[in-house]
């Protein structure tokens, strides 16, 4: 292959292995980063909603309990005693060890007079009639004002209740500590710009903002009004020439208050950019990472190519081999039939031959000299070599048909041993050891008992094969061992004491046709039929061996509860 050929190699493979890694890389990066732009905005949204609840359930229950408490006054002290000075002056110390949050204390007619007060202004005996608190604490009942400023001329708010008593209709009012009531609203503290404040329905401050504005200011923010069913509004709004907020907004006070709960849109989602800096971060990374590696890897990979096309000459008849070796395999099924059918005819020829031999020594009896006796020797040869070819058949058919499997439950623990007693006898006449460890309890599985036999039986005489190369016939061992592993397996450990196995040949021992044994002594076929057969029954089968040492099999089952067994 010539220069210029490599270079676009290269540029192909440097291009595709940059681009490909890349689109993943950078779709996954962004699925995330949406994925987590996503939950940490939602999450903040969540989290203003849950602040802005949980403030107007407070400043609720604040309200709620002044007008509980004004309302028990009402209930249980008639209107002529709550005028008396002193009588006034006692409720409002009880009410102040309670609750330090009301200022003074008030009682008004059906005619809007203000008969009896008890605070710091000089109140007592002004007209109210024509207030707009008044007409709605005699229409309602109950009734808290937005904040004015009244006969006092400063900015507060009060809650009234009005009572029935002897056909008259009489007030008594509260004024509520603005300060205190500043404090409660205002307390929030969300990160560096968060802060909460109430507007009535006209766009009045009913509270100081923080962030700059007093009681009774309009500001100058236009909100968007809260949906019908909405209880918590979120948005975020942005004023010209200031920064853009995220509000939570929700009424209280019978709807005539609106909770505001803002923060500056960058301090409420600061988590979400200090993000950005670990994504960008992981973005240079690992396209860096990519592209260094697509470099080595483009690298390696051509480098690869100029050995390998160095190397082609050599390789070409390896992989011509081995091409036909695989065509060989896939086709053993079918031509192993047709090469029986040859094989019993040249059977039949020989058996003619044997009987026409039979009747020219019977008719010439005299005749014995040596071209007759190799033309025996011709003929048991013959014998020989078509035996040997209809075991290989055999084995080829066997091992790409299978036949048919029949998995049933059994015991290892009775099986394995029986299998073993099997091989005792030739064992013992080579003088091979053979032991035997087996678990008290049973170990069922779901297999085949007579392929199951046919890979143990092989297992075994190739390891005496092994043992008896190395060692004759004295000092041979052989050990089985089952057990039942906390995994859920059963492992049926073969290992012997015989040759071993070659490293370069230890990865190849379950390949069809692979054989280490001399020409003439074995067909390759037993160890990958064995392979085949653990497969079939969802086991695993491992070899480990070292050379002049020995070599163990180790076969892995799926273990079936004792109960599946007796019931299957």
């Amino acid at each position: 292959m010539e220069k210029s050929t490599y270079s676009t190699v290269r540029r192909f493979v440097l291009a595709n292995m940059i681009i490909l890694p890349l689109i993943p890389f950078l779709l996954a990066l962004g699925v995330g980063n949406h994925s987590f732009s996503r939950s940490i905005h939602n999450s903040t949204i969540a989290a203003m909603e849950r602040i802005a609840d949980d403030h107007r359930q407070m400043i609720e229950s604040f309200l709620q309990e002044r007008k509980n408490d004004l309302e028990l006054i009402v209930r249980n002290i008639p209107f002529f005693e709550l005028i008396a000075p002193q009588t006034l002056s006692t409720v409002f110390g009880n009410l102040q060890r309670t609750s330090s949050a009301f200022v003074d204390l008030g009682i008004f007619d059906d005619a809007g007079v203000h008969r009896a007060y008890h605070g710091p202004y000089d109140l007592s005996g002004k007209v109210y009639a024509d207030t707009l608190w008044f007409k709605k604490t005699i229409e309602n009942g109950v009734f808290i004002s937005d904040v004015f400023l009244g006969y006092r001329n400063i900015p507060h708010f009060v809650i009234a209740v009005s009572k029935q008593e002897k056909g008259r209709t009489w007030v008594i009012r509260a004024t509520v500590d603005s300060q205190r009531f500043n404090t409660l609203v205002r307390q929030i503290r969300i990160g560096k710009t968060g802060e909460a404040y109430l507007l009535n329905r006209q766009g009045v401050l009913q509270t100081d903002r923080r962030s700059g504005g007093n009681l009774m200011e309009t500001p100058r923010e236009t909100l968007p009004p809260v949906p019908d069913g909405t209880p918590i509004h979120t948005f975020i709004h942005r004023e010209p020439g200031s920064e853009a907020f995220l509000y939570a907004t929700t009424w209280l006070n019978d709807r005539n208050w609106l909770l505001v709960v803002r923060q500056e849109e960058t301090d409420a989602f600061q988590a979400l950019r200090s993000a950005q800096m670990p994504i960008l971060f992981i973005f240079l990374v690992g396209g860096c990472c990519i592209v260094i590696a697509a470099f080595a890897l483009t690298g390696a990979i051509v480098r690869k190519m100029e050995r390998t096309d160095s190397e082609k000459e050599l390789l070409n008849q390896q992989l011509i081999g081995a091409s036909r070796l695989a065509e060989l395999g896939e086709m053993a099924a079918g031509f192993a039939h047709e090469i029986n059918n040859p094989l019993q005819i040249i059977s039949a020829e020989l058996s003619l031959i044997r009987e026409l031999q039979a009747e020219m020594t019977a008719a010439d009896s005299s005749r014995n000299d040596a071209s007759v006796e190799e033309m025996n020797d011709s003929i048991d040869q013959i014998k020989i070599q078509i035996e040997r070819c209809s075991r290989i058949t055999a084995s080829i058919l066997k091992f790409g048909r299978q036949g048919e499997s029949k998995p049933a439950p059994m015991d290892l623990t009775a099986a394995v041993p029986e299998i073993v007693r099997m091989v005792q006898k030739k064992a013992e006449v080579h003088g091979i050891r053979l032991q035997r460890s087996m678990p008290d309890t049973p170990v069922n599985v779901l297999a085949d008992a007579a392929r199951l036999q046919q890979v143990l039986l092989n297992l075994l005489n190739n390891a005496m094969d092994a043992v008896i190369q190395r060692h004759g016939t004295e000092g041979g061992s052989i050990s089985v061992k089952l057990s039942a592993e906390d995994n859920g397996t059963a492992m049926i450990e073969i290992g012997d004491n015989g040759t071993g196995i070659a490293p370069d040949n230890i990865k190849k021992v379950f390949t069809p046709f692979f054989t280490t044994k001399p020409v003439g002594q074995g067909t390759g076929l037993g160890l990958s039929v064995c392979y085949g057969i653990i497969r079939q029954m969802d086991g695993k089968m491992e070899v480990s061996s070292t050379v002049d040492q020995g070599t163990e099999f180790s076969i892995m089952l799926p273990v079936i509860e004792e109960k599946r067994s007796l019931s299957s």
